[in-house]
């Protein structure tokens, strides 16, 4: 099953195992549970310290778990975790003997501290790209808090218990048939969102919430922060980076070909590249954070959500955007049943019903063209009188025979039955007259929001949010910079963003020196 050169890389990735690891599987009589048989064994081939074992129980479906020095540490998966589920699998290896990358110790002990007993379910799909963030996170989670299982569960083997639970998006976190988490992983999210369900262990040892006085501090992890945090380190300037998460949107990115001097990269292997070139100088990582606000003075305070805070002389605010939402009713409650944003991700979860693309523009026609191969019909929403996509973009969308076109709508509301998304109301702009259409989910796409909220109110923006900045980066504000998509800057691209940071990071030493 697994070929030559992944068995050999595995052989060298876990010459980092120090103890025994069990894959524990259960016995099936389905059709394919010779095929996970075959991989756990191939696995268990690579290192003396990986066993495979059977536990004597019986399962319709090919599942197994992991066990660490003859213990169970509360990870499963249900289903065979192959296709982007592979590493989720590779991971859970090495993290279940303490090897890899962890949450810092203040993120550690949050997780220590929630309300067990915790059972959850992960729902995938093999082929989403969002998903292994998500079954990663939770797995660390089992091991770090000892009261804590979870599963990962490939959706397609269930599809009637898919069905009775109304998931209609990936990765979505169940809990007692109850939704708890669905989309993209933010951690900071998931762990707020565990916190609400399931309470937090009240303890008399208060960690320190001062993380500690810089020169500068960089709010944001991507091509825009890297840059500045390294900049900022090589002129001598005490600098931490604080990120929800290290690369940004730069993780989704599938192929890169423009980047100067790099023929061809991808995402997370650009990310990864960040996280090493970081490592090589003196910057305080803060990962999984999200501030708060910024309290503006000659030393400033950044405050975290979590009651953690720090402070700095300078600040340079790199965070970039995300999805752009619809802010109508009905939206943040059906997220993940039948509200989507990656039709890669979730379009299969609509074969032959009939769906919505909100937006217009590039993004947005592309989504329709992908869903039309996939769903029984597809309904494209857009503002204005027209669609603002390329002209071979809307002459393939027109094309199609199961795609309409609605113009000047304005949508108001999403509606649901409890469980998931029935209809959308819009307003028809031209007539004044509300309308309503039944259908089974709705994707978004309707561009990126700069993430500047936390900060609006201390520097000047434009009515999109975006930061206004000069031409070294300086904001309205004396010792705040910004740089990347989150600013004015014109054309969002990794390459522009890098040198944006670098410009920001040169102009807050400049600075300081001056001041001296």
């Amino acid at each position: 099953m697994l070929d030559n050169n992944i068995i050999e890389q595995l052989k060298t990735v876990f010459t980092k195992l120090t103890n025994t690891v069990d894959l524990v599987y259960d016995l099936s009589d389905h059709a394919d549970q010779a095929q996970l048989v075959e991989m756990l064994g191939e696995i268990g081939s690579t290192s003396q310290y990986i066993e495979v074992k059977t536990s004597k129980n019986f399962s319709d479906i090919p599942q197994f778990h992991i066990a660490h020095k003859g213990f169970t540490n509360g990870i499963s998966f249900k289903g065979i975790p192959s296709g982007h589920e592979f590493t989720s699998l590779i991971l859970a290896i090495l993290n279940s003997d303490g090897k890899g990358k962890f949450p810092d110790q203040k993120i550690i002990e949050r997780i220590k501290k929630l309300k067990g007993p915790i059972e959850l379910r992960t729902f995938i799909s093999l082929s989403c790209e969002n998903c292994p963030d998500v079954v990663q996170t939770l797995n660390q989670m089992a091991i770090i808090h000892g009261n804590f299982k979870h599963q990962m569960v490939d959706g397609a083997y269930i599809q009637a218990e898919i069905k009775e639970l109304g998931v209609q998006g990936v990765p979505s976190v169940i809990h007692d048939s109850k939704l708890v988490y669905s989309g993209k992983l933010s951690l900071i999210d998931l762990l707020s969102s565990l916190e609400k369900t399931f309470g937090v262990e009240e303890s008399n040892v208060l960690s320190d919430p001062n993380l500690g006085q810089f020169d500068v501090v960089i709010i944001g992890g991507g091509p825009a922060g890297a840059a500045a945090a390294i900049y900022s380190a090589r002129k001598g300037l005490k600098t931490a980076l604080l990120a929800e998460k290290i690369g940004g949107q730069v993780q989704e990115t599938k192929g890169i070909e423009n980047l100067i001097g790099v023929k061809y990269t991808e995402g997370p292997m650009l990310v990864a590249q960040f996280n090493q070139h970081i490592a090589e100088y003196p910057i305080t990582v803060f990962e999984h954070r999200r501030v708060s606000a910024v309290i503006e003075d000659s030393i400033k305070r950044i405050e975290i959500e979590g009651g953690e805070f720090l402070t700095t002389k300078s600040i340079i605010v790199t965070t970039g955007a995300k999805w752009r939402e619809l802010g109508i009713p009905g939206e943040k409650e059906y997220i993940g049943r039948g509200v989507a944003f990656c039709p890669h991700c979730d379009g299969p979860y609509y074969k032959g019903k009939k769906i919505a693309v909100v937006g217009g523009g590039n993004s947005g026609v592309e989504a329709a063209i992908d869903l039309a191969g996939i769903v029984k019909e597809v309904v494209l929403f857009e503002f204005m009188d027209q669609l603002k996509a390329d002209k071979v973009l809307i002459d393939k969308l027109k094309s199609l025979p199961n795609v309409s076109i609605v113009t000047e709508a304005r949508t108001s509301q999403i509606i649901g039955d409890g469980q998931k998304v029935v209809s959308l109301e819009y307003e028809n702009r031209k007539s004044k007259e509300m309308m309503k259409i039944d259908l089974d989910g709705i994707f978004i796409q309707i561009g990126l929001l700069p993430n500047s909220g936390f900060i609006k109110n201390i520097v000047e923006t434009t009515k999109f949010g975006e930061i206004i900045i000069d031409n070294k980066n300086r904001t309205s504000a004396k010792g705040i910079y910004a740089a990347g998509d989150v600013t004015t800057v014109p054309y969002k691209q990794i390459v522009i963003a890098m040198g944006e940071g670098a410009k920001a990071a040169l102009a807050a030493f400049e600075d300081q020196m001056f001041s001296l």
